[in-house]
């Protein structure tokens, strides 16, 4: 029984040995591939770049929005201090009753003081996601502006790339010739004004 089993991994050794020398001495050269790159397209390849840091303090609307979210937030925050301090009360109100309370009265403040901070999550949720969709529609917005101004600005500029950069963004160098930081702001907060009047 030993010996079926030696027998077979040198069988098995040897067909791998067969199947590799098949493999590899086809003799067969594999196909070069052959890339071909448009000189022109080379030499007029530039990219400009727009700080978001300058955008978020310069632009009208971002202003606007970020005024706007911080009264919804405030608000929210408003709200969900009512909610808290209206269960506060109430757990106050059965506490002053102190030892005098009966089972049933204990039972109907649990069930009270539950059911006042489910109302309390249910809400608080309710807020978050109106805040998040806010905040996502608001932002939103604000790249569809930025992308349409560059789309126009860009068909006299002819720039390959524009990309946006910000504090921790991996760019070891950038030249300020390309900054156009500046031309986005102006362009930007004069078609908001138009908006707004």
């Amino acid at each position: 029984m030993k010996n079926i089993s030696t027998i077979l991994s040198i069988l098995a050794l040897v067909l791998i040995g067969v199947l590799f020398y098949l493999h590899f001495a086809k003799g067969e050269k594999p196909n070069k591939v052959s890339v071909s790159t448009d000189k022109n397209a080379s030499s007029n390849f530039s990219i400009a770049y727009f700080d978001i840091d300058s955008l978020q303090e310069h632009y009208e609307y971002f202003k606007d929005v970020s005024g706007d979210i911080k009264k919804k937030e405030n608000a929210m925050n408003a709200e969900l201090n009512d909610l808290t301090n209206k269960a506060q009360r109430t757990i106050r109100k059965w506490q002053e009753k102190g030892n005098n309370i009966t089972q049933a009265e204990g039972e109907q403040a649990q069930r009270e003081v539950g059911l006042l901070q489910q109302q309390y999550q249910q809400r608080k949720g309710e807020l978050e996601q109106e805040m998040q969709k806010l905040q996502v529609d608001r932002m939103t917005e604000l790249r569809k502006q930025v992308e349409e101004f560059l789309k126009e600005y860009n068909k006299s500029k002819k720039f390959s790339y524009i990309l946006s950069y910000e504090p921790g963004f991996i760019i070891y160098y950038k030249d300020s010739a390309y900054n156009i930081t500046g031309d986005l702001i102006n362009g930007l907060n004069s078609q908001y004004k138009g908006k707004k009047k």
